[in-house]
């Protein structure tokens, strides 16, 4: 019998299910990863989301043979001893497009109709009609990192009218983009996008790969919007950047430190919007994410070939 371990609260419209479809697989949730190391001990396949998953309870998980990733990033995972063991790590790389792409629109629409200062002017009982609006309509969103989450958000800002520029790993075309580039070429997309959009994965290459030069490069009326990892970005350069009005403001939703530290002056300023790491949330990320495991299951249990293997060489 295969030892399946599911680190995270599973419902049990998700987890009965599994249990009827593979007879033959013994699941077991554990909330805590590594409250009952023999348990732990004993699983064959995990399932996480990796945020407690040490390189020590790696070690312990001495008959593991393959993670399921409930995540699309393993940048916190215990990567280096999971290599050294040959384990094989999937993600749930695809089932994030739809909210993060809804969540990527929405911060520019809020930027473009004023919503931030209409909102404080709601609360204080203030009719101001002198906020400036502006049309995103023939606008350009530059994405940095066009994968299945830059495709969905490239789809949406053609239906608003936007133009799209995009940078993946081999400036190949993709479908909804009209010019392609690689990070080779990323001052030239700074320069022409009026929205920068971030959702490249957390590599050696590109980590802080956002740092004083890039944000001058970008136009001063341009915003940036990073909904890929927080070191992805050199936080010290971006605060700088919104002080000095270097660009128009910034749409966060990852940090360097999470949760953000209540002395981040970017608390405080106007011009920046901040959310909690939840732009992949949604009501039906569980239903995805259990879709993408059970189709893997399958094909584990029958000895073939996983979907969404993490490639050792790229880090995601």
């Amino acid at each position: 019998m295969t030892n399946v371990l599911i680190n995270v609260k599973l419902k049990s419209k998700y987890l009965e299910p599994l249990r009827e479809a593979f007879p033959n697989v013994n699941f077991v949730v554990q909330e805590e990863l590594g409250s009952e190391p023999e348990i732990l001990e004993q699983a064959e396949v995990l399932v996480t989301f990796g945020w407690t998953f040490t390189p020590e309870l790696a070690r312990q998980a001495k008959n593991l043979k393959w993670v399921q990733a409930l995540r699309a990033g393993v940048d916190n995972f215990p990567i280096k001893e999971l290599k050294k063991r040959g384990i094989i790590i999937t993600t749930v790389k695809g089932i994030h497009g739809t909210p993060m792409a809804e969540h990527a629109m929405g911060m520019i629409l809020a930027f473009s109709r004023g919503l931030m200062a209409f909102r404080k002017n709601q609360f204080n009982r203030v009719w101001d009609r002198s906020i400036k609006v502006y049309e995103i309509y023939d606008q350009t969103m530059g994405i940095v990192g066009v994968g299945n989450i830059g495709r969905e958000i490239a789809k949406r800002a053609k239906a608003f009218g936007m133009k799209t520029l995009g940078i993946n790993t081999s400036g190949s075309p993709v479908t909804g983009v009209e010019r392609m580039m690689t990070l080779n070429d990323l001052p030239e997309l700074l320069r022409e996008s009026d929205y920068v959009i971030v959702t490249l994965p957390l590599t050696d290459r590109t980590n802080h790969l956002f740092k004083d030069k890039e944000f001058q490069q970008m136009k001063s009326s341009a915003y940036f919007i990073n909904l890929a990892r927080g070191d992805v970005v050199d936080e010290t350069a971006l605060i700088r950047a919104l002080r000095n009005k270097e660009i128009a403001g910034a749409a966060l939703d990852v940090f360097s430190t999470e949760p953000l530290p209540e002395d981040s002056p970017l608390w405080e300023m106007e011009n920046v919007i901040i959310t909690p790491h939840l732009a992949a949330l949604s009501p039906r990320y569980m239903e995805r994410a259990m879709k993408v495991f059970r189709k893997n299951l399958e094909a584990y249990l029958q000895g073939q070939t996983l979907n969404n293997v993490m490639d050792w060489e790229k880090g995601y």
